[in-house]
């Protein structure tokens, strides 16, 4: 039995390696930046077939804090956020993408308003997208149905960079785009959604694991189910 901890850092990371180990040590440098907190770093790694498993363990063996886990396989995005969050064991879980586009220094920001409106979960707003013209047009025209259909109250859903409180875990479901629909299943959880600006950076290396068909028909099937959960599903909050 591993003891409570504050803060849970849970990211996949697939052929990383050309950003694994910068987008590592400024998570650890994030965490200097938060007093007192009793953290953890879960690196899981997504059946990586380059050197990230070897980056992830080297950084494991200096530092204590950080947990590696590894799929033997490919299994996608969603499936190893979704391992890596069962397993976590911080109060507060923060999520991030392992491609370094997200910048781990907008960590306190996020936990700072999590605190202060006393919120549930605080999703970030990607400021200054560092993404091709198409790819923003997508996501623009994504967040605009979704947010209609599903009234999850964001307005860029898609972002990877996300804080909430423990209690957010029990309202999600193993949904292969899972990152977009995080506030609208913790909404429909009973649990409070605010936003927060965050930094958006372009890649250091690799390419993006997201063709059209994630960005289209993938999403828009899964809203379809996302939809009716969260209809007829009731909120577990407080029954007691």
């Amino acid at each position: 039995m591993r003891p409570p901890l504050d803060l849970s850092l849970v990211i996949p990371f697939h052929n990383e390696e050309a950003c694994a180990k910068k987008l590592i040590d400024e998570c650890l440098a994030a965490l200097e930046l938060i007093p007192k907190v009793r953290a953890e770093i879960i690196a899981i790694d997504d059946g990586s077939q380059d050197s990230t498993l070897e980056i992830l363990k080297a950084a494991s063996r200096a530092d204590a804090r950080i947990e590696v886990i590894h799929f033997p396989h490919n299994r996608g995005q969603a499936p190893a956020l979704y391992y890596g969050l069962k397993h976590a064991s911080g109060e507060i879980v923060v999520t991030l993408d392992g491609d370094g586009q997200n910048n781990p220094a907008d960590i306190p920001a996020l936990l700072a308003r999590l605190k202060e409106t006393d919120a549930d979960l605080v999703s970030g707003v990607r400021a200054n997208r560092q993404d091709s013209r198409l790819r923003k047009f997508l996501s623009r025209f994504a967040n605009r149905v979704r947010g209609s259909i599903l009234n999850d109250g964001v307005t860029d859903s898609g972002c990877a960079l996300k804080a909430f409180r423990r209690s957010v875990i029990h309202s999600l479901i193993p949904i292969r785009t899972l990152y977009s629909f995080i506030p609208a299943l913790a909404k429909a959880g009973g649990h409070v959604v605010t936003e927060c600006p965050v930094d958006h950076r372009s890649r250091d290396g690799g390419i993006s694991h997201y063709g059209l068909g994630p960005f289209l028909w993938r999403p828009a099937l899964d809203m379809i189910g996302v939809w009716w959960f969260t209809r007829r599903s009731f909120t577990t909050r407080n029954l007691r």
